[in-house]
């Protein structure tokens, strides 16, 4: 078996943190959510619908979750009145997704909420760090999604 070299433990070390990271936030996004009906998930696909009308493959690929997963989302948004489907003149078969005022309403107040859990947890770190933490995150996703498209042309 292949030893793991100083950097390939750092990086499995990076990994196992942000895999803890990721269970806390997604369950304090679904504490500032809940209020109004949401939960993390529905959240950031209304994070990526409040910027304009957009179909449920390009949430998927924005936000690096499977096309099938923001549907069933999107689905329980629309039955709750939170976003409306409408034509797209681009594609027949891919409605566009688009806020409705109460979506617009539930997303307000979770931007609040989540202003002031940010500026709370933020204070306890420097602006530098959180920033050069940050760019690593973007460039190790970079590596992962090129690495993605690499297996999947094999």
């Amino acid at each position: 078996m292949k030893k793991l070299s100083a950097k390939g433990e750092a990086f499995t070390d990076l990994v196992l943190e942000v895999f803890r990271l990721n269970g806390l936030l997604l369950a304090a996004g679904d504490r500032l959510t809940s209020p109004v009906g949401l939960s993390s998930a529905r959240w950031q696909v209304l994070g990526v619908v409040e910027h304009g009308a957009i179909p449920v493959a390009h949430v998927a690929r924005i936000m690096g979750l499977t096309r099938q997963s923001v549907q069933q989302t999107a689905d329980a948004l629309e039955r709750d009145g939170l976003i409306v489907y409408r034509d797209n003149p681009h594609h027949l078969r891919s409605k566009l997704m688009e806020l409705t005022p109460k979506g617009r309403e539930a997303l307000d107040y979770v931007t609040e909420r989540h202003s002031l859990w940010a500026n709370e947890i933020g204070e306890k770190e420097t602006e530098e760090a959180l920033r050069q933490t940050s760019s690593l995150l973007r460039r190790l996703a970079e590596s992962l999604e090129q690495e993605r498209c690499s297996y999947q042309e094999d």
